[in-house]
């Protein structure tokens, strides 16, 4: 046994360290060859590209294509009715000018009918709304007094409710009935409704009262 274990280690020490490649020298080895074929492309082989030369003008050749009628021609057609105006002119529409216009027979012989002339006058219309207004009879008594406006549409007076009055004042009379008590102050004889009062007041918008005289039915 000792023997051989002697020999063992003869043929081991013969092989020593310096005799087998270490790893890093041969991974070394193979970059240094890669960076030598990119960063030296002559000596793998490669060379530069060669620029573009411009085509012949005698590789063209030219081509003639003969015409004649039986080819299709492009042709546009007229327009659908639907699109067409009304009283468009087509292209055999004749234009014809009007004849001077002649008197017919039943025209020449009618009788003439005089008109009267057209001056210029004035007409003086009755006024609508509050001068229009009448009642028949007599009015029992009469009050005079200041009147104002309220927007309660209702005619107020210190009197019974139903009676029937007739309000003039500087721009006309309105008939009404009392539906309403008022006015407070004294002397006032009537609260009107707004398009009322200034239906008869004759005053301007921004005015707000008025006097007025009251017949009593």
């Amino acid at each position: 046994m000792r023997r051989h274990a002697s020999r063992f280690r003869r043929k081991a020490s013969c092989y020593s360290s310096t005799l087998v490649r270490p790893p890093r020298l041969v991974v070394g080895s193979v970059l240094t060859a890669a960076l030598a074929l990119v960063a030296l492309p002559g000596l793998a082989g490669s060379r530069a590209p060669s620029p573009i030369e411009p085509v012949p003008a005698a590789a063209f050749q030219q081509l003639t294509i003969p015409a004649d009628d039986s080819r299709s021609t492009v042709s546009i057609g007229s327009l659908d009715a639907a699109f067409i105006s009304d009283g468009s002119l087509a292209a055999d529409s004749a234009i014809i000018e009007p004849a001077p216009l002649q008197p017919d027979a039943v025209t020449a012989n009618r009788s003439g009918v005089d008109q009267p002339s057209a001056g210029s006058r004035s007409v003086r219309k009755a006024p609508k709304g509050a001068r229009s207004a009448s009642l028949s009879g007599t009015p029992k008594y009469t009050l005079s007094g200041g009147a104002t406006f309220y927007d309660n549409g209702t005619t107020a007076m210190r009197l019974p409710r139903g009676t029937v009055v007739k309000i003039c004042g500087d721009g006309g009379c309105i008939v009404r009935v009392v539906n309403d008590y008022g006015p407070q102050k004294k002397s006032r004889v009537v609260d009107l409704y707004r398009p009322d009062f200034f239906a008869i007041c004759g005053c301007p918008s921004y005015a707000g009262t008025t006097q007025v005289k009251v017949y009593v039915y």
